[in-house]
């Protein structure tokens, strides 16, 4: 049997063609997203706190709109625990590709001090940071206490005995827990929950004598005739409630540390590249401009901030700074701020 040297040469070279075509195909990288422009499929938002909550809510408020803007679904899954670090290790976890989103509130800027983790802020990128709520000490409306002073008196009457709501160390409650007992010499019992919704839930059904919640959720309940707003954390009364109390009112010495209060906004892993984030920030930038969304924080009685890129890490770390100095100086915090290079920040009145 005679072999034609041309069907043995293009014997040889489809073998080759093949050889070749499973030889890149070894190569290309398993579950990648480096083939097809970002995004090429769905991505996971990751909530670190229950739902119903700050947090929660702001997250499904601004989602819808940053999908029209990226062409793709965001499917946002809630994991709570740990104040907030179990969500934040699972991001975290997760390729550094833009497909893991965590919408987080302050709470990984204390994780250090409170050595709650060994991540933070610093192991991720801010995308956003889109809203800063105002909080508010609340009672239920049957509550004995008509003033913040009322409040005080008893908890320094019954050390640990006076019940309020938290959401675990580094959490708003907690942060505004330490600053009233700084500052008043109180020891409240402060009773751990999932996020700020379900401390409020908690009250509600007379669980709580007291809790720490936003501006929004106080002024609904209020509304609803379910709670009494005893003071806003604030060094001035906000427009909203006029008749309400600034906290310095009772205790002036916080002054120095206001105005403060919590703030919101998405972040991705570090190292993401470039083109990614760029793509983020530019969606959510279009979201939060959104006449909807601008509602939205109308309604929620949250100041709107977009913020991106390093103005968002120059906002965070000021914010750590106050805070984490104000826990430390009330004896809360388990590891010193020097340790973990976070310098205190020169109050106003220190600089005169």
């Amino acid at each position: 049997m005679k072999f034609r040297p041309t069907v043995i040469y293009l014997s040889l070279i489809s073998v080759l063609l093949f050889l070749t075509a499973c030889n890149s195909l070894v190569f290309l990288p398993s579950g990648s997203h480096e083939k097809n422009p970002y995004p090429s499929t769905s991505i996971t938002g990751v909530i670190p706190w229950g739902a119903g909550g700050s947090t929660d809510s702001l997250a499904r408020a601004i989602t819808p709109l940053v999908e029209e803007e990226l062409g793709q679904s965001i499917v946002l899954t809630n994991k709570p625990g740990g104040s907030s670090a179990i969500g934040t290790h699972y991001v975290h976890k997760q390729g550094a590709d833009g497909y893991h989103l965590l919408f987080s509130a302050e709470n990984p800027a204390l994780y250090g001090v409170l050595d709650i983790s060994d991540l933070g802020f610093e192991d991720f990128d801010p995308i956003s940071i889109y809203a800063r709520g105002i909080a508010t000490v609340v009672v239920p409306a049957d509550s004995p206490y008509q003033t913040l002073d009322d409040l005080l008196r008893d908890a320094k009457a019954r050390p640990g005995k006076v019940k309020m709501g938290s959401t675990g160390p580094g959490g708003l409650p907690f942060v505004v827990g330490t600053m009233i007992n700084s500052a008043a010499d109180t020891e409240f019992n402060m009773i751990p929950f999932d996020g700020d919704g379900p401390a409020l839930t908690a009250l509600l059904g007379g669980h709580l004598d007291a809790s720490v919640t936003v501006l929004s959720a106080a002024i609904n309940n209020a509304e609803a005739g379910k709670v009494r707003i005893l003071t806003v954390v604030n060094d001035k009364p906000v427009e909203e409630l006029p008749n309400v109390p600034p906290i310095t009112q009772s205790l002036p010495e916080l002054e120095k540390h206001l105005p403060w209060g919590p703030f919101f906004g998405v972040w991705v892993k570090k190292d993401t590249p470039e083109p990614v984030k760029e793509k983020l920030i530019d969606a959510f930038s279009k979201a939060e401009q959104d006449q909807t969304f601008q509602s939205y924080l109308d309604n929620m009685k949250a100041v709107p901030m977009n913020l991106h890129g390093e103005e968002a890490v120059a906002y965070w770390r000021e914010w750590q700074s106050t805070t984490a100095w104000l826990i430390h100086d009330d004896g809360a915090a388990k590891i010193d701020p020097v340790k973990l290079n976070i310098p205190r920040k020169q109050m106003e009145s220190e600089s005169r």
